[in-house]
């Protein structure tokens, strides 16, 4: 099994969780070089493609309702829950991420607390620039989800070594000049300028750089769930695998909807 961009996939080719050789930015682990496939010992019933879609279907609908409702309820205070959700929620994932046995209360946990994040960082933009704002970046982070697995699906782009190891270093090298960005910022204003909040040629192609990135990386992660199913892992990974493409989903968003309000803004 190839190595996979998100943590739960890469854990999963070598027969139990982490594996921690790598750093695990947002969009997941960066590394070289998988090992054979070794499908790990049973406890129950072996991972099917529909406890996949039922799990990632039941985080995903946790955190659009929980944003919603932080959205819709908390209102203009929504914003300032969103830095401590995205700090509860980075712990929760690193949690998620290193626990040798997968716990779907923490999975649970982690995409409400997202939800919450998501809720107070959409009402922030949506302030900004316009509420309809919101409902665009949903529909194109559907929209692009959608169309990779389509093209996964059809084989139009086969997930090789080579184009795992492409993908996975273009992750790392957008992860490691938005820390360069973050910190350069604080010695100068706009730092690099990928981020400029103006929205000026650079922010706008580093943001369809990161769209482009995350889109792909949904090729490895439907490349490694296909293969940990025919690999006879237990059911109970289905947990793990859609905290993981929850992970990749809401970076996704994210990216889809500073792009927007760099295209709206006045």
């Amino acid at each position: 099994m190839r190595t996979s961009s998100n943590p739960a996939f890469k854990s999963l080719s070598k027969g139990g969780h982490a594996n921690f050789n790598y750093g695990q930015p947002p969009g997941g682990s960066f590394g070289a070089g998988g090992q054979a496939p070794t499908a790990p010992k049973q406890a129950g019933r072996p991972l099917t493609i529909d406890d996949v879609v039922t799990k990632t279907a039941t985080t995903l609908a946790i955190t659009i309702g929980t944003a919603a409702a932080t959205y819709f309820v908390a209102g203009p205070q929504a914003v300032a829950l969103a830095l401590p959700a995205a700090l509860v929620g980075f712990v929760l994932a690193l949690v998620n991420i290193f626990k040798k046995k997968v716990s779907p209360a923490l999975v649970i946990a982690y995409s409400a607390v997202e939800g919450v994040f998501l809720g107070g960082i959409s009402y922030m933009f949506a302030s900004m620039v316009n509420p309809g704002i919101i409902m665009q970046a949903l529909a194109g982070t559907m929209g692009v989800f959608a169309a990779m697995l389509v093209v996964y699906k059809t084989g139009a782009i086969r997930v090789t070594p080579k184009l795992t190891k492409w993908i996975i270093g273009a992750a790392a090298g957008a992860f490691t000049l938005m820390l360069i960005n973050l910190v350069a910022g604080f010695f100068v204003e706009g730092g690099l300028g990928i981020r400029d909040s103006d929205g000026g040629p650079l922010a706008i192609g580093f943001s369809l750089l990161c769209i482009g990135i995350a889109a792909f990386v949904f090729l490895l992660d439907f490349d490694e769930a296909d293969r940990a199913i025919k690999n006879g892992v237990d059911a109970q990974h289905s947990w793990y695998i859609a905290f993981s493409l929850m992970v990749t989903l809401i970076w996704l968003y994210l990216e889809i909807l500073r792009l927007l309000s760099y295209l709206q803004s006045d």
